[in-house]
């Protein structure tokens, strides 16, 4: 089997595996958690045999393992379940849920993906200049602020003050682009405010490791230009790290909306989690937390796998 084909399916084999462990998590933590499901949903009036019959119904009655067994089945074939509260098909309320929380990611990474790596490439052709420290000061003052504080400011000066956007990020299939985007503006700019700082300076330290090698400075003496350098052969050679932090990051505009969506009533996965945690729907909670593992360990996955190509010395180990 060739070197790469067999670092690959060792990656997938060790993903799959991850994610198995993950399930396990998810569903031991939920089924730990204080109180009784039947009793949450009828109500404290509820009656010893009405709830007997509830808990029957719905198999919390059934050995933890075999009912750990067949959650895990069902999800593998499609199906998640129903919710307690409402007794809705969760893939089905999940689906649109998913979409708007990918839609929300998706903008969010077009923006700060290609403005921090420019950043990270100007801070290094200005190393220890004012545009380098100007870069890494504001940088490291966003990532320090918690989002839902960002959330706040810029709701408070762009909604509220200029009144240029709006603080409630509502949105439904029957708006255009447009309406989506405006819809959406407050909230990609604190994601983007957000992750900006750790990939650029990843960007920034990866290019300057790379700057150190002797072929950069025999093109230093040749006389090539710094930014034609920093172009042709420092990028190039340092995208394995930088695809890491990307895909990273990637995972967190995905799995780490939660506040931000709850901030700016944002109907997406993350506000979906939240309202089923507090009425205890587990179900949802169960599901809801094993797709946003699936997401996180399938980007680290696909950034692995990245690494490996683009990374000759991981190509061929010896």
């Amino acid at each position: 089997m060739h070197p790469v084909v067999k670092l690959v399916a060792q990656r997938i084999a060790l993903g799959l595996l991850l994610l198995f462990a993950a399930s396990i998590l998810i569903f031991a933590g939920t089924m730990m958690l204080p109180g009784d499901v039947a009793q949450q949903i009828l109500g404290q009036s509820a009656t010893p045999e009405s709830l007997a019959n509830l808990r029957a119904e719905l198999g919390l009655n059934d050995p933890p393992v075999a009912r750990y067994f067949q959650w895990l089945g069902g999800f593998v074939q499609g199906d998640l379940g129903t919710a307690l509260t409402n007794g809705r098909d969760i893939g089905e309320s999940v689906g649109g849920r998913l979409k708007n929380t990918l839609f929300l990611a998706f903008w969010a990474a077009v923006i700060s993906v290609p403005l921090a790596i420019t950043l990270g490439l100007l801070a290094v052709r200005y190393k220890n200049r004012w545009p380098d420290k100007v870069i890494s000061a504001v940088t490291l003052t966003t990532i320090s602020i918690p989002e839902f504080m960002i959330g706040y400011i810029l709701i408070y000066w762009l909604a509220i003050k200029l009144r240029w956007f709006s603080s409630v990020a509502l949105m439904n299939d029957s708006m255009s682009l447009f309406q989506k985007l405006e819809a959406i503006a407050i909230p990609v700019m604190v994601l983007t405010l957000v992750v900006l700082a750790h990939m650029m300076r990843m960007t920034r330290a990866a290019i300057l490791n790379v700057m150190q090698s002797a072929y950069i400075e025999t093109a230093e003496l040749k006389g090539m230009g710094m930014l034609k350098i920093i172009r042709k052969h420092a990028f190039p050679n340092a995208v394995a790290p930088i695809v890491n932090v990307v895909m990273i990051n990637m995972a967190y505009l995905v799995v780490g909306v939660v506040v931000v969506e709850v901030v700016f009533a944002y109907p997406g996965m993350g506000q979906y989690l939240v309202d089923h945690v507090a009425k205890r729907d587990v179900p949802v909670v169960q599901a809801c937390g094993l797709i946003f593992a699936a997401v996180y360990i399938g980007l680290n996955l696909v950034a692995d796998i990245v690494s490996i190509l683009a990374n000759p010395r991981l190509r061929h180990p010896k």
